[in-house]
């Protein structure tokens, strides 16, 4: 495949090295210093462009490639306030694109082991569940958007929590009621990144944590939904390929 690269950072060039070591060509690589050159493609040099920019790049890299019909895999965080726009541009285009906010296999297990863990938590409403988001003092939104989906998923088991709320270091703290889930958001050196999430009672506490080594997970995860997704219709995430892997 000729795979497009949209943000050329050390995630990007993390993708470029599995991608290449798969046996693909690398299209081009865009990043903020040479935004423009991404006019320069013809539509035929593209198979498939994987986005890994910033959350101010996002919607215009994603528009700029469906409207070209190229498939697009996006792992950008902090843009999917405009989220639905991108799916139905998608779906008016009879576009592909596949959306994830962690890529990594390991992580996308642990989104399905924390929906379980708040399915149990149900019914024992005297823990207070709560979460901790660690990363790289380079990583510009906060919370994660990996935090995000395990927030969504709490939410999706616990009907007496209806939001989520962020709180970083050095910022004035937001008030937590008890409908609420607190995420707490701290960057620290060069961790790829560690998600917990605790529930806690006056007299105990259960926590289950994922420990990202480097960024390695997340690029391969990234260069396999882009192999899937080529030929493809439609507007997918991890569900639906893990879905497929685990069906051969």
């Amino acid at each position: 495949m000729n795979i497009l690269l949209l943000g050329y950072g050390k995630m990007g060039k993390t993708i470029e090295q599995i991608a290449l070591e798969r046996g693909h060509q690398i299209a081009g690589r865009i990043d903020a210093d040479n935004q423009a050159d991404l006019t320069n493609l013809e539509p035929d040099e593209v198979d498939v462009a994987i986005e890994f920019s910033s959350p101010e790049s996002a919607v215009a890299n994603i528009t700029y490639c469906l409207e070209r019909g190229w498939p697009v895999v996006c792992g950008t965080t902090g843009w999917l306030s405009h989220r639905g726009e991108i799916e139905a541009l998608c779906q008016a285009n009879k576009g592909a694109f596949f959306y994830a906010s962690n890529y990594s296999i390991g992580v996308n297990l642990f989104f399905r082991l924390n929906k379980t863990l708040a399915q149990f938590m149900r019914n024992y409403p005297s823990y207070h569940v709560s979460m901790t988001e660690i990363h790289h003092t380079e990583k510009k939104d906060a919370p994660s958007g990996t935090a995000i989906t395990l927030a969504e998923g709490v939410l999706e088991r616990l009907p007496n929590k209806k939001h989520w709320v962020n709180n970083e270091p050095g910022k004035e703290p937001q008030p937590v009621g008890n409908d609420a889930i607190e995420i707490e958001s701290l960057r620290e050196g060069k961790v790829p990144g560690t998600h917990t999430v605790r529930y806690e009672s006056d007299v105990d506490r259960i926590e289950i944590t994922h420990v990202a080594h480097n960024r390695l997970g997340f690029a391969m995860g990234a260069v396999v939904a882009a192999e899937w997704l080529v030929g493809r219709e439609g507007v997918f995430g991890m569900d639906d390929l893990l879905g497929m892997m685990n069906e051969k």
